[in-house]
């Protein structure tokens, strides 16, 4: 039995238009950051790329994350559609708490293919010891991803809250 997809079902899925737009959003962000990393302004082209692009995954893998946190303490995959504060506050906190983690650690690491330091353009958040640009990417972004995913899916067929 052949079984085909319906790739528009699949494209009104909340978790598709998050990690899109999660990806959209960030890698630009990446790429403005790159004079606040110690070796990326003088980095070649090409590898400079390659270490936003991989940022710009991971922090769709994070996103993905957070939404799901979020979604589980709503009790509800289409929370962006309801006014409660709760799981905007939980996407937000739980990507803020993911990249603190990964930015302490990397910041400390010793490892020769992982990690990255600071350049000393990059303001530090007192207390968390991390970066200010990115401890506003996971601020400003899933802000911004919220407003874009609500906005998308409420011209979907999927989404039980269109009306």
């Amino acid at each position: 039995m052949k079984r085909t997809v319906n790739l528009g079902r699949f494209t009104d899925l909340p978790e598709f238009n998050v990690f899109v737009f999660a990806v959209l959003l960030n890698y630009p962000w990446e790429l403005m950051q790159v004079p606040f990393y110690q070796g990326m302004a003088a980095a070649a082209h090409w590898e400079a790329v390659k270490v936003c692009t991989w940022a710009t995954v991971g922090d769709g893998v994070i996103m993905l994350i957070a939404y799901w946190s979020a979604a589980i303490v709503a009790r509800d995959r289409w929370w962006f559609f309801k006014r409660r504060p709760m799981p905007l506050i939980v996407l937000l906190a739980v990507g803020v708490a993911i990249t603190v983690l990964l930015e302490r650690l990397a910041t400390v690491s010793d490892h020769p293919t992982w990690g990255w330091r600071y350049a000393e353009t990059m303001p530090i958040v007192p207390g968390l010891e991390i970066g200010l640009t990115p401890f506003l990417q996971w601020i400003v972004l899933p802000l911004l991803l919220v407003w874009f995913v609500k906005r998308q899916l409420r011209g979907g067929a999927a989404s039980p809250y269109v009306t």
